[in-house]
C-alpha cells in the first residue's frame, strides 16, 4: 500500500471509532448543546419539553422522538432515564401535578368548601385538558383519572379529605368511627365529575351544594349554619 493509501486508511480508521462513540453517547453531534446539561438540569429540561408535547399533541403524540426534539437532546438520553413511555409520562405529570392547598380553618365545613374552591381554581384547566389529552392513555392502560390521581400521590400520603376528616375528629366535630374512602373523598370526586362533564370551572354555588346538601348529611352533621334569628 502506498503512502497516500496508508494516510487515507489511517484517517478512516480514526474517524470510525469517533463516530461510533458519538452514536453510543446519544448522537452527540446533534446533541452537543444538551450534552452540557447534566443531572437535574437536563432532567428538568426534558420534563418541561414532555409537558409541552403532551399539552399540544396529547398522549398519541407523546413520543420519544417529539420530546427529544423539543428538549434538544436525543432518544437514548430519554431511554436511559425512562425505559418505558409511561414511565416518562408519570414523571412528567408528577412534576406538574402540584399539591392543592388544604385549609385549616378549625371548621369541617369551611375546610371542605375551601379545599374544593382551591381545587376548582388550580385543577379546572388541568383536569379538563388532561381528560382530553390522556383519553388514549386511559383506554390503552385500562385505567381511570382517579387511579392516575392515586398513582401521583406520594406513597402513604393521605388525601386532602382524609386530612380534613381527621382534623374534624380531633376537634370533636365528628365521631371517631370507620368511614369508607368513597364517603370521605366524595366531595372531590363530585367536583371532578362536574369538571369533566362540563369542561369548565364549577360554579361556587355547586361547591357549597356538594358540601352542605350531599357530604355533610352523609357524615351525619348539619350543613350550612342557620341564619341569625331576627330580634323580637
Amino acid at each position: 500500500m502506498d503512502r497516500k493509501h496508508e494516510r487515507i486508511a489511517g484517517e478512516r480508521g480514526a474517524i470510525g471509532p469517533q463516530a461510533s462513540a458519538r452514536r453510543a453517547d446519544g448522537d452527540a453531534t446533534r446533541d452537543s448543546g444538551a450534552s452540557r446539561r447534566r443531572g437535574p438540569k437536563l432532567e428538568d429540561a426534558i420534563l418541561d419539553a414532555a409537558w409541552e408535547v403532551l399539552i399540544e399533541h396529547g398522549y398519541h403524540g407523546f413520543t420519544y422522538e417529539a420530546i427529544a426534539a423539543r428538549a434538544g437532546t436525543s432518544r437514548p438520553v430519554l431511554y436511559r432515564r425512562w425505559p418505558q413511555r409511561d414511565d416518562l409520562l408519570l414523571a412528567t405529570l408528577t412534576k406538574f401535578w402540584q399539591p392543592i392547598a388544604v385549609p385549616d380553618t378549625g371548621s369541617l365545613r369551611d375546610d371542605a368548601i375551601g379545599f374544593l374552591r382551591n381545587a376548582n381554581a388550580d385543577r379546572a384547566p388541568t383536569i379538563t385538558l388532561m381528560s382530553v389529552q390522556l383519553a388514549d392513555y386511559f383506554r390503552d392502560a385500562g385505567t381511570s383519572f382517579s387511579e392516575l390521581r392515586d398513582t401521583l400521590l406520594p406513597p402513604g400520603q393521605a388525601t386532602a379529605f382524609d386530612m380534613i376528616v381527621a382534623r374534624a375528629v380531633e376537634r370533636g366535630e365528628l365521631p371517631d368511627v370507620s368511614r369508607s374512602s368513597r364517603v370521605v373523598n366524595l366531595p372531590f370526586d363530585l367536583l371532578r365529575h362536574d369538571l369533566l362533564t362540563t369542561m369548565r370551572a364549577v360554579p361556587d354555588e355547586s361547591i357549597v351544594e356538594i358540601v352542605d346538601e350531599v357530604w355533610l348529611p352523609l357524615l351525619g352533621v348539619s350543613g350550612a349554619p342557620s341564619p341569625p334569628r331576627a330580634p323580637a
